[in-house]
Parts: C-alpha cells; sequence; structure tokens
C-alpha cells in the first residue's frame, strides 16, 4: 500500500526565520513533492517572503539540492536565502 503522505522536517534560516519566528517546523506533503513546492506553500503563508524566492537555495539532508528533487519521508529541508554582511 502506498504512502498518502511524507513527513518532514524543515530548517528556517535567515528571512524564513523571522517570518515563522522558529528555527525548524514539520511539515506533511503528498508522495512525490518537489522540494520547491516546499518553498511554495511558504510562499502561500508568507507571502512577503516572495522577494527571496528566485535567490533561495534547497538542502536536503545536508546537501545542495535542486529545485526538482523530490523529497522523501523523513528528510530534513533547509531553505536558505541569501545572507546579508560580506
Amino acid at each position: 500500500m502506498s504512502q498518502q503522505v511524507i513527513a518532514i522536517t524543515v530548517k528556517l534560516f535567515a528571512a524564513y526565520q523571522e517570518a515563522y519566528g522558529v528555527s525548524e517546523l514539520s511539515r506533511e506533503f503528498p508522495p512525490n513533492t518537489p522540494v520547491k513546492a516546499v518553498l511554495d506553500s511558504f510562499m502561500t503563508e508568507h507571502p512577503e517572503l516572495n522577494k527571496w524566492r528566485e535567490f533561495t537555495r534547497f538542502g536536503v539532508n545536508l546537501q545542495f539540492v535542486d529545485p526538482d528533487t523530490i523529497i522523501q519521508d523523513g528528510d530534513e529541508v533547509v531553505l536558505i536565502p541569501p545572507v546579508s554582511g560580506g
């Protein structure tokens, strides 16, 4: 029997952490969800984050990944916005 949802942990940094007020969230998604859909869900909840969409990089289980990478149950997803400073 196929799984109906997958559970992931999302680590938040910088602008994302400020918007949500926490450093990590647990989320559920349908199977075969690309990591970019995790970002889309955050943009829906906090439209002010949209300005970071094009600059955000994705990490899954401590590896940088392509936005089309499919997330798996138990994955740790990191949304990495640009950081200010130099």
